[in-house]
């Protein structure tokens, strides 16, 4: 059993930076990769960064949507078992519920697709007022 609890939203400005939190219990050393899904009203929840767990030559690299690179970055810290979603110049289309996710099954790699979320935290609201 993973428990995932979300942490760090708030309401800023454009341009301002936030720092997400993502801690973790229980037994996610054994999984595949961990990271932040977003969702703004009226639109599907969408994958947004993520960081590779486990994997000889593979843990820590990361993957990140086109619509954030250069602006967030994904760490984590192993011995608090959290990952950190660091966000600067935010933009109100930014605007969003942020969901950490963790996937424990299938291929090495930092991506996850939505069905293979094992555990999701409880959301985060980010809200960039322009």
């Amino acid at each position: 059993q993973v428990q995932l609890v979300d942490s760090g939203g708030g309401l800023v400005q454009t341009g301002d930076s936030l720092r997400l939190s993502c801690a973790a219990s229980g037994d996610t050393y054994r999984g595949r990769a961990m990271g932040w899904f977003r969702q703004a009203p009226g639109k599907e929840r969408e994958f947004v960064v993520g960081i590779s767990i486990s994997g000889s030559g593979i843990i820590g690299t990361t993957y990140y949507a086109d619509s954030v690179k250069g602006r967030f970055t994904i760490s984590r810290d192993n011995a608090k078992n959290t990952v950190y979603l660091q966000m600067d110049s935010l933009k109100p289309e930014d605007t969003a519920v942020y969901y950490c996710a963790v996937r424990l099954r299938g291929p090495y790699g930092p991506f996850i697709r939505t069905p293979d979320v094992d555990y999701w935290g409880q959301g985060t609201q980010v809200t960039v007022s322009s």
